[in-house]
């Protein structure tokens, strides 16, 4: 039965502006073989999945759980047939699908993503995949515009949905589920055990790679730390700067707006927070060299990453993806074994020891996508649109997804030089 005019109508999304969203606004076009082929596919694999699409039409798939609405189903196959997951998620971001439990349907499909594309298929990825555009490569001259697309939205728009700390990275709480007036201490934890991993305390010269909004850089300075940190954000370098003046660190804090290629000198200490996913895996052996070079004999280095299984990182490496393309231009998660395979190759850092807590990520996930959630009133007064809403809530939930079904992990690693005779 056809679900009535009046319950769809209801749930509908405001039109795009078609200037700021010309992809949304209008949908691909693509062959009737493509979208045929794209719908067969996509059907095969929901009706295998423990969740339930309903269809427009009346029609529905899967084997219960979470529910999808699939409203638009012509265009839902449409875009998927002419962009893959690009057009999985500009679908959503247009209003052709919702589920009123987006993370738990997004969950079932991070859990099965090896499998929902036939494997023969699989191999066919290079004829169908999107490639990443040339501008989103990490040069150096593109970095800080890659950079400056999601940073430098608004500190306002961030500091809607993120806590007191300002604090954009994976928490580490003491039990679960976690309360959103436990995120500061979680994200004072964090901070704390990286500062340990990296031995920092009074005295100790620290290189911090990726700024935020300056929290690590204070509480490094309230060690008794001295401390360097760059960015590529103007916005974050801003507030950061303004931040660590309230907390009466100037003399020991020096934000640098550089890339990390341009740094120099010589720290006991290194640490840098999920910032390896936005340098490229091109530039990788750049990255781990750079380190190296930046660091004083007998020091260590606290890295906290996301990461990916090594199989699907290599299958999708050179793949344009729905993340790229709307929230992180020219960025890559690395797997565990691909920062082994760089070190070794590159460098002689080594991994001494290695913390997984991607559960933990998942609930900072959940409390910043809550938040987000209920200030939608001030998220339109600072500029930003319901695609834009859609979009981002879209992102939240599709992170979230990817640590709570376990495809994707975050890691505390300590690196040090290896000692060679």
């Amino acid at each position: 039965m056809k679900a009535p005019t009046s319950e769809l109508s209801a749930h509908r999304t405001p039109a795009p502006d078609p200037e700021r969203w010309p992809d949304i606004v209008t949908p691909p076009r693509t062959s009737r073989t493509r979208t045929a082929l794209a719908e067969r596919i996509v059907r095969n694999a929901l009706a295998r999945l423990p969740l339930r699409a309903r269809l427009a039409d009346g029609g529905s798939l899967g084997l219960g759980g979470p529910l999808m609405d699939i409203r638009e189903p012509e265009l839902f196959f449409r875009r998927i047939g002419a962009h893959g997951l690009i057009g999985f998620g500009e679908s959503y971001m247009a209003g052709e699908w919702d589920s009123p439990d987006l993370v738990g349907v997004l969950t079932v499909l991070a859990g099965h993503a090896a499998e929902l594309v036939p494997r023969p298929l699989q191999r066919l990825r290079g004829l169908w995949a999107a490639r990443r555009p040339a501008g989103h490569t990490n040069t150096p001259e593109h970095a800080r515009d890659n950079i400056s697309h999601h940073y430098d939205l608004s500190n306002d728009l961030f500091s809607l949905f993120l806590d007191e700390t300002l604090t954009y990275s994976a928490a580490y709480f003491r039990g679960f589920p976690a309360e959103r007036s436990l995120l500061p201490a979680a994200q004072h934890r964090k901070i704390d055990r990286l500062l340990d991993l990296a031995a920092v305390g009074p005295g100790s010269t620290l290189l911090e790679i990726g700024t935020g909004w300056g929290e690590l850089a204070i509480r490094a300075a309230g060690r008794g730390a001295r401390v360097v940190t760059v960015t590529l954000s103007a916005e974050q370098r801003e507030l950061a700067e303004a931040r660590i003046r309230a907390a009466g660190f100037e003399d020991l804090v020096e934000v640098r707006l550089c890339d990390y290629r341009e740094i120099t000198g010589e720290y006991a200490a290194i640490v840098s927070v999920e910032m390896i996913e936005a340098v490229g895996e091109e530039y990788w052996p750049v990255y781990f060299t750079t380190l190296e070079r930046l660091l004083a004999p007998g020091g260590r280095i606290a890295l906290q990453a996301i990461t990916m299984p090594d199989d699907r990182m290599r299958a999708g490496r050179t793949t344009y993806t729905w993340i790229q393309k709307y929230i992180f231009p020219g960025g890559l998660l690395p797997s565990t074994q691909a920062v082994e395979r760089v070190t070794a190759d590159h460098t002689c850092l080594r991994i001494r020891q290695r913390t997984p807590f991607g559960t933990h990520y998942a609930e900072t996930l959940r409390l910043w996508r809550e938040r987000f959630t209920e200030r939608t009133d001030e998220i339109d007064a600072l500029g930003f649109d319901a695609t834009f809403r859609r979009m981002w809530t879209f992102y939240l939930a599709y992170s979230e997804a990817g640590f709570r079904s376990g495809y994707l992990d975050v890691q505390q690693l300590l690196l040090t030089r290896e000692e060679t005779a």
